[in-house]
């Protein structure tokens, strides 16, 4: 499921509860991320987020860098795969904040996309330490042990989950300017 809004302060709001396999939905992906392109900031809730396809996590993340940036990918079957694939033509959402929402109940993809975005200093981590479980039906693939894999990703600014809306939106209005 993927869900765009907009926020007051023209903030983007996008909830991915799963991040679907790119070759059955690249083209609604591509639009919301466009559609991004005319907000301020942008948030992503990533609180029921159960993970998903690693290329799907790519594409997002691409869209909010101006070059092609490394990054860790567990599952990478080539180099190629720890590359974002930045610049993508269009987009104007390398420069504008970003936060992403996290819950205990937060894994895979959704720890991944998570992970690289807070080591690359590209967004800010509200909510709640992540479930640190990288596969929800037993032990990951031999080989492909997450960094998070039984410790879960830390957020930046640990609130309740249920808070974590009202605060990152605060902190993108503070970051804009618009108290």
């Amino acid at each position: 499921m993927i869900l765009l809004e907009l926020h007051p302060g023209n903030i983007g709001y996008v909830k991915l509860n799963w991040f679907e396999n790119p070759a059955q939905c690249r083209e609604i992906a591509e639009a919301v991320m466009e559609k991004l392109n005319e907000t301020d900031a942008v948030i992503f809730d990533l609180r029921d987020n159960h993970g998903g396809f690693p290329e799907m996590v790519r594409l997002i993340a691409s869209w909010l860098f101006d070059r092609p940036t490394p990054w860790y990918n567990p599952r990478a079957a080539s180099p190629d795969e720890s590359v974002t694939r930045s610049p993508v033509p269009g987009s104007r959402l390398a420069g504008k904040p970003v936060f992403i929402l996290t819950s205990s109940r937060t894994f895979s993809g959704g720890e991944h996309f998570t992970y690289d975005l807070k080591t690359l200093n590209r967004a800010t981590i509200v909510g709640e330490t992540t479930s640190g479980a990288s596969h929800g039906s037993g032990p990951p693939p031999e080989g492909t042990k997450p960094i998070w894999e039984g410790t879960g990703v830390q957020p930046d600014v640990k609130v309740n989950a249920a808070d974590a809306l009202a605060t990152a939106e605060k902190l993108a209005l503070r970051e804009l300017g618009n108290h």
